[in-house]
């Protein structure tokens, strides 16, 4: 698909669901990236019975303008542009700052429930679209430590310039749309709300068939 328009997030994960039927019932876990990706996250879970989980990570945000990121840190992971001027005291101060933050965020979503053990699994890792790709590049950094079985990154939407980022750094990557003239993730839905934490928590929560 290219330049295409998707009706909303669950339209998206139906889709990738139909790309992704070889893992149903298998050994894999579907991470979803909040707060997007949640909700075509757990449309693939539902939809080949698998257990949901979420994986965080954040962008470093240059000291000048907290939107340009100069990189992005996961809880275990960290990845950093090229930018000598910036104090280094300045980016630690910020990975920790957004570690203590993720960390809040998880328990926020997951209550008490431990991350699921991805060691020796499959991960379908899932957003609602790619832009940069940098914080979810940090994510798969941490989870490779983790020794899973297979990294698969799944997205609606993505810059056709960064597909190869993205089949170079996973074992599997799927997509919908590879647009050369990418906008932003939200140009390519037709509804494209913002999800809040508690449709989130909400998600998070419901049953999900692993049979």
């Amino acid at each position: 698909m290219f330049d295409e328009i998707l009706k909303d997030r669950i339209e998206a994960g139906l889709l990738l669901s139909e790309k992704l039927k070889k893992y149903q019932n298998s050994n894999t876990i579907v991470l979803a990236v909040p707060r997007g990706g949640v909700p075509v996250g757990y449309v693939i879970a539902k939809n080949l019975h698998l257990p949901l989980d979420i994986v965080l990570s954040k962008k470093i945000g240059h000291p000048n303008n907290k939107e340009f990121a100069i990189g992005a840190v996961s809880s275990e992971s960290m990845i950093l542009d090229e930018h000598p001027n910036i104090p280094r005291k300045y980016i630690d101060s910020e990975i920790i700052r957004l570690r203590q933050l993720m960390k809040h965020k998880y328990e926020l979503y997951m209550g008490n429930r431990k991350p699921l053990d991805v060691k020796g699994k499959n991960i379908i890792l899932v957003d609602d679209g790619i832009a940069t790709g940098n914080t979810l590049l940090a994510s798969i950094n941490m989870l490779r430590k983790k020794n899973p079985e297979k990294i698969i990154v799944a997205t609606p939407v993505i810059p056709y310039e960064n597909v190869p980022v993205f089949e170079k750094n996973t074992d599997e990557f799927i997509y919908l749309i590879a647009s050369k003239y990418f906008t932003g993730v939200g140009g390519f839905y037709e509804v494209f709300n913002q999800v809040e934490d508690a449709e989130v928590i909400e998600l998070l929560r419901l049953p999900i068939s692993t049979e």
